[in-house]
């Protein structure tokens, strides 16, 4: 039965129908009493509300994520999604930082519950579309500064570009390279510049040589490696600023037949699982990301349970983790006879 052919029963327009439905009180008593008397005798019953298709959904949005690191940040996601019964829809926008118009319209039309954007986030005209729409987002290790307004969750990269390099300059190394990420990408500037003071607190000069960027995968690592291993003031120790950019260094020693780590330290960073199993295991910087993931995923949650946040930013503790690729410069140790 419909509002239509209730009204046509009753002699009156389908608005009033509508009217009584939703106990307006713009209807006479004698109305509504003839309206109510032939939805109960026809048994009307309404329908369900249409929820929107991202109902019970969080979209999580990746700059790409073709990487363990993703993996990580996936699995931390889903400690605090699947016990909430929230669905994850993830998507990519193939290395770029900021959405396209074409996937914040799909994301509007759906309307999730929120929207967690890792290493990416919006240009202002779309944070307003999101929040016009009453759609959250928070941002995960961001690539930029952020304002105060926007909710992230990250790390303290310049603390632990800071202990990875105080760790080799201790053991004695003088020579150190870093191979960061992509210099407008905010986590790659920070650890550098973690970097740098290390140097400065050492009173020590930084080689701009031995300073690369690129990408965080294995490719920039292999490829500034074996640039920086050919030369004649080859660096005595590498600081890269990802695992997988370690895993292209260590490759790049040993196809150049240097041993790790007496005649060369390697330290990454993240702690992804698969470096405590290279050869030998890899000394790294602690960054955690399933840490950082979860209580992202959480402060969408409440914001989207309309629950007030007791801060907008979050940095989480960076660790170093020493393993077997990091040992004093081969000039610092004692000769065996």
């Amino acid at each position: 039965m419909t509002i239509a052919a209730i009204a046509d029963e009753v002699g009156v327009s389908t608005a009033t129908v509508s009217k009584v439905l939703n106990g307006r009180l713009d209807v006479s008593a004698v109305t509504r009493a003839r309206v109510e008397a032939s939805l109960e005798r026809n048994r009307y019953r309404r329908r369900a509300r249409r929820l929107p298709t991202g109902a019970g959904q969080i979209d999580l949005v990746f700059h790409e994520y073709d990487s363990t690191w993703a993996m990580e940040i996936i699995r931390g996601v889903q400690t605090i999604t699947a016990p909430a019964k929230v669905d994850v829809v993830l998507s990519q926008l193939d290395g770029r930082h900021r959405p396209p118009q074409e996937w914040l319209d799909g994301v509007l039309a759906r309307k999730p519950l929120g929207v967690l954007f890792v290493q990416c986030h919006l240009a202002e005209p779309q944070r307003q579309q999101l929040h016009r729409r009453a759609i959250p987002f928070v941002v995960i290790d961001t690539d930029s500064a952020t304002s105060a307004s926007v909710p992230t969750v990250g790390a303290n990269n310049w603390s632990g570009g800071l202990l990875a390099t105080r760790h080799l300059l201790e053991l004695g190394h003088r020579r150190i390279a870093v191979i960061s990420g992509p210099t407008d990408v905010l986590c790659s500037r920070a650890r550098t510049a973690g970097f740098r003071a290390a140097h400065e607190e050492a009173g020590l000069s930084v080689d701009p040589d031995l300073v690369r960027h690129g990408t965080f995968y294995v490719a920039t690592g292999h490829e500034h490696a074996m640039d920086l291993l050919t030369r004649p003031d080859r660096p005595t120790a590498v600081f890269a600023g990802s695992d997988m950019q370690a895993m292209g260094v260590l490759r790049a020693a040993r196809q150049l037949g240097l041993h790790v780590p007496d005649d060369l330290s390697v330290i990454g960073y993240d702690n992804l699982p698969v470096a405590a199993w290279t050869d030998p295991a890899l000394t790294t910087i602690h960054q955690p990301l399933r840490d950082m993931a979860g209580a992202a995923a959480q402060m969408l949650l409440d914001l989207a349970n309309k629950i007030d946040l007791a801060t907008s930013r979050i940095d989480l503790v960076t660790e170093l983790i020493v393993r077997e690729t990091t040992a004093p410069p081969a000039h610092l140790r004692p000769t065996t006879r």
